[in-house]
């Protein structure tokens, strides 16, 4: 959260030179930059915890006019970015959520990286990266290991390579979440109408289903709900 008052604090200074609000120049370019807040600046996920292979990455907008947003990653594929490609609104945040694909044995203790990228309308940009890393067993076991022990293991990136970072494939939206809401629906109200051979004074005839019917609902039914559970 210091990192949000800092570019409050920058957004202030600017605001009484210009009056435009977070605005101001890169040394040695005419290219306006933006701070680029986000908290937590590392994501630690645990092999055998769940609740941590689901972090939310959340990213401040600081300045009163509104940025848009990309999320790029090394390694996209054991990643699932929920809207990597966005904007968030002036003087406001958004958050991100970031899950773990792959926690197998052959990628503990391996490092990542996210760049998320910011611009606004008027050919302000700005980047970040945040580093990222699967480690064996819990958060709690990690939690009682010597300090001196994970301060070698604190997250970090050879200085000798550079990263290569790619675009997130859009992890499902709000759009596709309501209609597989909406589907979920139907099949219910299929499932509780009743059948040809059932007579019925409330439902007219042509309301009527089949067992097959039924029974198709009923496996869509079970798909939606394995995969809401997931």
């Amino acid at each position: 959260m210091e990192n949000h008052d800092d570019g409050n604090r920058v957004c202030a200074r600017d605001e009484e030179r210009t009056g435009e609000g977070c605005r101001w120049g890169r040394r040695g370019t005419g290219i306006h930059g933006v701070p680029v807040l986000v908290f937590p600046t590392e994501l630690v996920f645990y092999s055998n915890q769940h609740s941590t292979q689901r972090r939310v990455l959340t990213l401040y907008n600081p300045c009163n006019f509104p940025l848009h947003f990309k999320i790029l990653g090394t390694a996209p594929s054991l990643y699932s970015v929920v809207e990597a490609v966005g904007s968030v609104r002036a003087r406001s945040c958004v958050d991100i959520v970031i899950r773990q694909m792959d926690v197998s044995q052959r990628h503990w203790g391996r490092r990542n990286c996210f760049r998320v990228d910011v611009w606004g309308a008027e050919g302000q940009q700005g980047s970040r990266e945040v580093l990222t890393e699967l480690r064996e067993g819990s958060e709690r076991e990690r939690g009682q290991e010597n300090p001196q022990l994970r301060a070698r293991t604190a997250l970090a990136l050879p200085s000798s390579t550079s990263p290569t970072f790619y675009n997130h494939p859009r992890a499902e939206s709000t759009i596709q979440f309501l209609m597989y809401v909406v589907m979920g629906l139907v099949c219910v109200t299929v499932l509780m109408l009743p059948l040809h051979s059932e007579p019925s004074a409330m439902v007219p005839s042509h309301a009527h289903v089949t067992v097959m019917q039924k029974l198709v609902c009923s496996y869509v039914l079970g798909l939606l709900t394995v995969m809401f559970l997931h």
